[in-house]
């Protein structure tokens, strides 16, 4: 059986497929050949994972045509996919599939594409209005249409040996500390604006960790928020407050070295599923997207987010102009779940699945 799973566009979202990817390469094993079809950036994700037989790259805005719409649904005809799995809900991977004449098609039925799908799945509707429901089980959803058993909502990625001799690098380099004493810090929020938590809350939350529980920062960042990761080492004002800002920049250097962190506090962003992939326990300051797309029960995790009547609105950039939701999430607020996690950790630092925490702060 020939399998080509249409991966998601954002790495959170690709992320947060992992439980469905190990769902079916247990159900199918070696008895298929799967494929994943994803974004180029997105490339090195899943490096040393065993889910997949192979990885295309497809890029509708490419300047390379080899990895555009027309090359790819090409190249998926010539393959003679058996069946095709659709995580983005967009029209254009139904269209994709449907093209590339795979005869099972599965997928939700949105945007006006359940003509294009042979196995149809319908999200939860209140009326008129989609009921909000965990992404990681929206995808589960699509391996239980193929027949796959129960499968954990574990997130899960892993580390090649190259990765591993990076981030050692890395940690030489910046002089980090190697018993485990480090936090990690991630400002970015390729979403849009209205999820950015200011920089300089961000250059506080360094000094308390530094000052009050004797362990290192590290500013995560890409290659569009160097400037912003060193504003916060900057802003921060000591010396145990690193960044990733001028080292060898990917997701795989990314990956490996918040593996070897102890904790992450992040926006609403992609790193923090890779955190919580590596069973790392996760701060999360939200604002505009609810937590309700990203609740697990395997992760320890703490959602903070404001009581007002803005909140969610799901838009780039703060539609009222103030921008409170995230402005005024105060950092003694975010300091307090640091310790908290923190002293869980310390006291049990094996992985040990526990309900998501979500709380709503006043505003003062």
């Amino acid at each position: 059986m020939k399998i080509a799973l249409l991966l998601p566009n954002w790495l959170g979202d690709l992320v947060m497929a992992t439980p469905t990817l190990r769902a079916l390469h247990k159900h199918f094993g070696s008895q298929a050949h799967i494929t994943g079809i994803m974004r180029p950036y997105l490339a090195e994700t899943l490096g040393g994972t065993p889910w997949l037989n192979e990885q295309w790259y497809f890029d509708p805005r490419a300047k390379d045509a080899q990895v555009r719409m027309r090359a790819i649904v090409g190249r998926m005809r010539q393959a003679r996919f058996d069946v095709a799995v659709l995580f983005p809900n967009s029209f254009r991977t139904g269209l994709m599939a449907f093209l590339a004449g795979a005869r099972e098609r599965v997928g939700y039925v949105r945007y006006g594409r359940g003509p294009l799908l042979t196995t149809r799945l319908y999200p939860e509707r209140r009326g008129r209005h989609l009921v909000p429901q965990p992404t990681v089980d929206t995808y589960l959803g699509l391996a239980e249409a193929l027949g796959c058993p129960p499968e954990s909502p574990r997130l899960e990625l892993a580390t090649t040996a190259v990765e591993e001799n990076i981030a050692e690098r890395v940690w030489h380099n910046l002089g980090l500390r190697d018993d485990g004493r480090v936090i990690a810090l991630n400002s970015s929020g390729a979403f849009g604006a209205a999820k950015l938590w200011p920089t300089e809350h961000f250059a506080a939350l360094a000094q308390q960790i530094v000052d009050g529980l004797d362990h290192d920062v590290l500013v995560v960042c890409g290659p569009d928020e160097r400037q912003t990761a060193r504003s916060i080492v900057r802003m921060a004002g000591r010396r145990r407050v690193f960044t990733l800002a001028d080292q060898p920049l990917g997701l795989a250097v990314a990956k490996a070295c918040i593996r070897r962190t102890r904790l992450m506090v992040s926006t609403d962003s992609g790193p923090r599923h890779m955190a919580a992939a590596f069973d790392k326990p996760v701060v999360t300051v939200f604002g505009p997207i609810l937590p309700v797309f990203s609740e697990n029960p395997t992760q320890r995790a703490e959602n903070l987010i404001l009581d007002l009547p803005c909140i969610g609105c799901r838009k780039r950039v703060c539609p009222l102009g103030h921008h409170r939701c995230m402005q005024k999430l105060p950092v003694d607020a975010v300091f307090a779940a640091v310790e908290r996690l923190l002293e869980e950790t310390v006291a049990a630092p094996s992985f040990v699945p526990v309900q998501t925490l979500a709380s709503h702060v006043p505003l003062g």
